[in-house]
């Protein structure tokens, strides 16, 4: 009985020391994260698409310009 006890308070007590060196862990990441999230978030909303229109029969050009591919000729 009473090494049941010992073993849950052991358990809570490393749960404990677990839960806190996560957070000083975070606290730590939490500028560079900070900046990887607007990185991300500038390249998904940029403004590199093509604006133009495209032929009613589709060109190499317009297939290279969907692809994101080089066109050598």
């Amino acid at each position: 009985m009473a090494s049941a006890v010992v073993a849950v308070g052991l358990t809570v007590a490393a749960a404990g020391f677990a839960g806190h060196y996560s957070l000083q862990a975070m606290k730590h990441m939490e500028p560079q994260v900070k900046q990887v999230f607007q990185s991300l978030l500038k390249s998904a909303f940029s403004d590199t698409n093509y604006r133009g229109g495209f032929e009613p029969q589709m060109t190499k050009w317009e297939a290279a310009l969907i692809l994101g591919v080089s066109l050598l000729i």
